[in-house]
């Protein structure tokens, strides 16, 4: 009895350090810190063997009348063929809107924490969260550089002639482009992004989590860009799912568009499209300025963000299995 004792010991143990062995090797690998060839040495299944499987990561809507953009971060497969757990992390857009239907809907996923990203004016202006009773959320703004002041100034004025002036000609297309920059050169900006992804490494009493800025897409697209790099998401699933905003959103902007023009405020708001849309040259501006920073996303991450090794390894846990 001794022996089988020791022997199932040894047993869990063996597991065990072989599985952090492959969580470290998969997150250096997703972050671009460790050769795709060592990957095998670490107890990681190399990526070429993954990436030939067939396609099955999907995108998990929850389905909401006053929000649109209300999503499972579960479901992606990683370099080494896991999956990441459903029912951990969810992003979103504003929950000012909610009905009492969609309250009720979010009390079904159990929620412990909820992180709101809106700085004060986007929370005056739209309001508070709704939320299921007992949970409160935590204020957490990431500036958007200006973003909502800009597109209040710009529709306020009613002027074809300065809104062509302020959005055409790439102008809004720059200006989004610079916001994703501050999300790396922004020390503020960085202590929020690292003090919620710290919460959902560490935080067994705040899980399930939701994040949420105004549209879902740019503050929270990029949290949820760097929780699934860092867990070990290939980068070209990860970026399918910060476009995905586009698919989710598209008929709501759309009818926003239309609503301002029928309404008199703009003559031409297809100009607005750029501030309305995530696109892959934005995540590449903000990424750009992490190689010019810090050397690498995991640079970003561990200087940047202030994430020691044992904390990516505790997102990976967390989230994945």
């Amino acid at each position: 009895m001794r022996i089988t004792r020791t022997r199932t010991a040894a047993q869990t143990a063996a597991r065990t350090a072989a599985r952090t062995a492959a969580g470290v090797a998969v997150c250096a690998l997703a972050l671009g810190t460790l050769p795709a060839g060592a990957a095998a040495h670490a107890g990681a299944a190399a990526p070429e063997r993954v990436h030939s499987r067939p396609a099955s990561d999907g995108v998990r809507l929850i389905p909401l009348q006053g929000a649109v953009n209300v999503r499972d971060l579960g479901g992606y497969r990683t370099y080494d063929g896991e999956r990441v757990r459903y029912g951990q992390v969810y992003r979103a857009d504003a929950l000012s809107k909610l009905t009492d239907t969609d309250v009720a809907a979010l009390a079904r996923l159990g929620l412990k924490k909820v992180v709101d990203f809106r700085v004060p004016a986007e929370v005056r202006y739209d309001g508070p969260d709704r939320l299921p009773a007992g949970l409160v959320p935590t204020s957490r703004p990431i500036s958007d550089n200006g973003l909502f002041t800009t597109l209040m100034t710009v529709i306020g004025s009613g002027d074809p002639v300065k809104q062509e002036e302020m959005l055409g000609d790439g102008k809004a297309d720059a200006f989004m482009r610079e916001v994703y920059r501050t999300f790396v050169t922004d020390g503020p900006n960085r202590a929020q992004f690292a003090a919620t992804l710290r919460d959902i490494a560490h935080g067994g009493k705040t899980s399930p989590l939701l994040y949420h800025c105004t549209a879902g897409k740019d503050r929270t697209g990029w949290t949820s860009y760097l929780l699934l790099r860092a867990v070990g998401v290939p980068e070209r699933t990860v970026v399918r799912d910060f476009l995905a905003s586009n698919t989710y959103r598209g008929a709501y902007d759309a009818k926003v568009r239309e609503g301002l023009k029928q309404g008199g405020l703009m003559q031409n708001p297809d100009l607005l499209i750029p501030l309305q849309e995530v696109r892959t040259g934005y995540l590449e501006a903000a990424l750009a300025e992490v190689k010019e920073e810090y050397g690498s996303l995991n640079g970003y991450l561990r200087k940047g963000l202030g994430l020691d090794v044992r904390t990516i390894l505790a997102l990976r846990e967390r989230m994945v299995g």
